[in-house]
C-alpha cells in the first residue's frame, strides 16, 4: 500500500528538473564582454574591407601604369592573395576567445584570493 501525496509538476523530481532547466543569466561582466567582442568584430570587418579595397586600388593603379595585364593569371593571383589577406585580418580581429580568457583569469584570481 502507498499513499500518493502529489503528482505531475508538484513532485520532488519535477521540481528539481525545473530548477535544472532554467537558463543562466549573464553577469554584467559577460554582457560587457559580449558588447566589446561585437565592437571589435565590427572594427575588424571594416579594417579587412578597407585593406582589401586599398590593395585592389593599388593593383588597378599598377595595371593602369602597365605593370600588369588586366586579363592575366598574375592579376587574378594578386586578387586572391589580397582576399586571403583580408580574410586573415578578419579572422584575427574577431575575439572569440576573449570571454573565455577573462573567465579563466577571473577563476584563477578567485583561487588565489581563497588561499
Amino acid at each position: 500500500m502507498m499513499i500518493v501525496l502529489c503528482v505531475g509538476h508538484n513532485t520532488v523530481e519535477n521540481k528539481l528538473r525545473a530548477k535544472l532547466v532554467t537558463e543562466d543569466e549573464q553577469t554584467p561582466l559577460q554582457e560587457k564582454l559580449s558588447v566589446l567582442a561585437d565592437q571589435i568584430g565590427v572594427f575588424g570587418m571594416w579594417s579587412a574591407g578597407l585593406t582589401f579595397g586599398a590593395l585592389c586600388l593599388h593593383l588597378l593603379w599598377a595595371t593602369a601604369q602597365g605593370h600588369h595585364n588586366l586579363f592575366s593569371i598574375e592579376f587574378l593571383n594578386h586578387l586572391v592573395d589580397y582576399f586571403i589577406i583580408a580574410v586573415s585580418i578578419l579572422v584575427l580581429a574577431i575575439p572569440e576567445g576573449l570571454p573565455l580568457a577573462v573567465t579563466i583569469a577571473l577563476a584563477y584570481s578567485v583561487g588565489q584570493m581563497k588561499d
